[in-house]
């Protein structure tokens, strides 16, 4: 089985196996501060992209593991672990892989972050990990930042840039002290390889597809009063006309799948980006292999 045919079959498996809290879940720091996710534990950051440790360093070992930021907040006190230490003007950058930041009414983005001192943090966000957008600072603690006048609608990301702000810089563990990084404008992310959905260069649906897209519709149904989105995505071979019109045909082939076949009620709108919003390089075949996808995107209801 290649490589993306096996991703997908263990994110279908995945999706399928945790059904979403239809109401969300309410976490509270150490602080006793509460905040309340729609999508439940799937809202936080999964995997680390990137740790440069600022100077001075933290001295604990326990507090240089960047993992700990990851998940949900689980900090109890500094004498166990659960948080990583930026250091002196750290960066730390982690990524949602089964959900993705979106703008919603309010604050988006909460960042828990520990201790008695006070540390600025500098927040960016990103589509690609590549170019990135500044959307202000906290200031410690439960944190929570509003993206909505830096973006566009229906722009989404899947990465987080903090980097410490070098105003406290004494102690055991001198710069921010990151627990967890959780999104509240956050969507369930479906991410579909278009050639599992369709021949090249084709709109129509192979009839390989259907496990695929019924395993999506599962997914779907499982958040409440979902709102959804899909979205098609080429390579940069051909003009830019022609891949937007496929790219929206493909998306649209998708929708029409899952409200006649599915029977998913409700306006699903589609758009097609063709080669703007690649998630790889375009220069080699397994780069634009990635780039050539349908993406689906639920917004639980709140």
């Amino acid at each position: 089985m290649r490589s993306w045919a096996r991703s997908l079959a263990i994110i279908a498996a995945s999706l399928l196996a945790s059904s979403l809290a239809a109401q969300g879940v309410d976490y509270t720091d150490y602080r006793h501060h509460t905040v309340h996710f729609p999508l439940g534990d799937r809202s936080f950051a999964d995997e680390v992209v990137s740790y440069a440790m600022g100077h001075p360093d933290p001295k604990p070992e326990s507090s240089r593991d960047p993992r700990a930021a990851l998940g949900v907040p689980d900090y109890v006190d500094k004498t166990h672990s659960g948080f990583v230490s930026l250091g002196c003007g750290g960066t730390l950058v982690v990524r949602f892989t089964d959900n993705a930041l979106v703008d919603v009414d309010g604050p988006d983005l909460w960042v828990f972050e520990v201790g008695p001192a006070v540390e600025p943090t500098d927040v960016a966000i990103s589509r690609d990990g590549k170019e990135w957008i500044d959307v202000g600072k906290i200031s410690g603690g439960t944190a929570g930042l509003d993206i909505a006048r830096f973006v566009k609608p229906g722009d989404s990301f899947a990465y987080i840039r903090l980097t410490d702000r070098k105003t406290d810089c004494g102690g055991k563990w001198p710069g921010a002290d990151i627990d967890a990084i959780g999104a509240i404008g956050s969507a369930l992310h479906i991410s579909l390889n278009a050639s599992v959905l369709f021949d090249f260069n084709e709109s129509t649906l192979k009839p390989g597809a259907k496990q695929a897209l019924h395993d999506a519709a599962n997914s779907i149904r499982s958040v409440l009063g979902a709102s959804v989105r899909i979205e098609g995505h080429t390579d940069n071979v051909g003009t830019d006309a022609v891949n937007r019109k496929l790219s929206l045909a493909r998306a649209n082939a998708v929708r029409d799948y899952l409200q006649k076949v599915e029977g998913l009620k409700g306006t699903i709108e589609t758009a097609g980006f063709a080669a703007t919003r690649p998630v790889d390089t375009n220069a080699t075949p397994e780069g634009r292999e990635k780039n050539r996808r349908v993406e689906i995107l639920v917004l639980p209801g709140r």
